[in-house]
């Protein structure tokens, strides 16, 4: 992850990573698995207080970056969680962070962000049939100095945690966002299984919700642009703990084919096994180039930040986890056994695969991207392309 980073950029990531080890080691995940937050107040108090949630709110309201791009700062954050599949919703909680500043809406709510003191996590995916990359179809409609909300969001990160749910709905053709009480009525949260040891994921109904209109973020039928733009922040996040987890995952596998032998020699040495490392450090490295690029498109705003981190997450999807398949079976039998920690990166990256689009979603995304440029494509390309 962006090999020239300045003294500023690595200390604090040296702090983060410092912060990690010590309250978070693999035999803490493991403890994690039953605990039905996944994760302490204190633990995220504490993260909060070194910057994790405060990158990407303006300076005015209390946030502040390391580089002048928090963006770019966050993806250090990330990456070292990812290196260390380390609990906490450091994705939902920064896009929400990020809106909620931008719109300059709920300051009292963004201030106990900033502290740790509450969590704020984004309403975005939905199920089936609807659980396409960029759908949205719950309901949001105004009725006189109220909006309604009816509609179901899944998968949503920590929602059971959360103090504020950040919904993004339809209101006719536009989108409309509102920040929602968890406790309010109508509002039913019902927790969903997951691979992951430390993050939770649940089930969120909206039935006849009613809260003031001065709960909309932004304008309402207008937010298609905002909610874009969260997509691609969370999109950026994603990848670097995704290339975080596919680093932690190498680097254990790149050791133990140095340290154990077969017929006097290091796993390592035998040329048929020096061409998967050699394939999986290509990917690996290229995982790293697309992250960042994506991350400083994005940052910049760009013309082409959709389409690379669509471009970013296909790849880093697909090749992620063709490299952690390799680790796994490189490791033989001890690599599919709870007690290694490999299973621990696995499974970090296999749910992020997953989350806010999966890698044949995205090309599709960047095909019909290309088509509303004025590209042409033959359904036969494209369906190369989708597959």
């Amino acid at each position: 992850m962006l090999p020239e980073l300045s003294p500023d950029q690595e200390f604090f990531r040296e702090t983060t990573r410092r912060f990690l080890d010590e309250f978070v080691p693999v035999g803490e995940l493991r403890r994690l698995r039953d605990d039905p937050g996944g994760f302490s107040d204190d633990y995220w108090k504490r993260g909060a207080d070194l910057g994790w949630t405060s990158l990407l709110v303006n300076e005015s309201h209390g946030g502040g970056s390391i580089s002048g791009s928090g963006l770019i700062d966050l993806t250090l954050i990330a990456y070292e969680f990812g290196r260390r599949a380390a609990p906490g919703p450091l994705v939902v909680t920064n896009v929400a962070a990020a809106a909620l500043s931008e719109a300059g809406d709920a300051p009292s709510v963004v201030a106990r962000l900033l502290t740790g003191e509450s969590i704020v996590t984004w309403c975005f995916a939905e199920p089936p049939p609807n659980d396409g990359l960029g759908r949205v179809s719950l309901e949001v409609r105004v009725d006189g100095d109220e909006v309604v909300l009816d509609g179901v969001k899944r998968p949503v990160e920590s929602a059971g945690r959360a103090d504020f749910l950040l919904v993004s709905g339809r209101t006719g053709e536009g989108l409309t966002q509102v920040l929602v009480p968890r406790n309010t009525p109508g509002v039913s949260v019902a927790p969903m299984q997951t691979v992951d040891l430390t993050r939770r994921f649940s089930v969120v109904t909206f039935d006849d919700v009613r809260v003031p209109a001065t709960a909309v973020v932004g304008v309402v039928g207008q937010a298609e642009a905002q909610v874009q733009r969260q997509l691609e922040v969370a999109l950026v996040i994603g990848n670097a703990e995704a290339v975080g987890a596919m680093q932690a995952a190498f680097d254990l596998t790149l050791e133990w084919g140095f340290d154990r032998y077969s017929f006097g020699r290091p796993l390592a040495s035998y040329q048929a096994l020096k061409h998967r490392f050699a394939d999986m450090k290509a990917w690996l490295e290229a995982s790293h180039a697309i992250s960042d690029e994506a991350a400083a498109a994005v940052a910049a705003g760009a013309p082409q930040a959709t389409q690379l981190t669509s471009a970013a997450k296909a790849f880093i999807g697909q090749f992620g986890s063709e490299l952690m398949q390799e680790c796994v079976q490189l490791h033989g039998g001890i690599g599919v056994t709870y007690e290694h920690d490999l299973h621990l990166y696995l499974r970090r990256h296999t749910v992020n695969r997953a989350l806010y689009g999966t890698p044949a979603e995205h090309r599709r995304r960047i095909t019909d991207d290309l088509i509303a440029r004025g590209g042409t494509t033959s359904p036969a390309a494209t369906e190369r392309i989708t597959s």
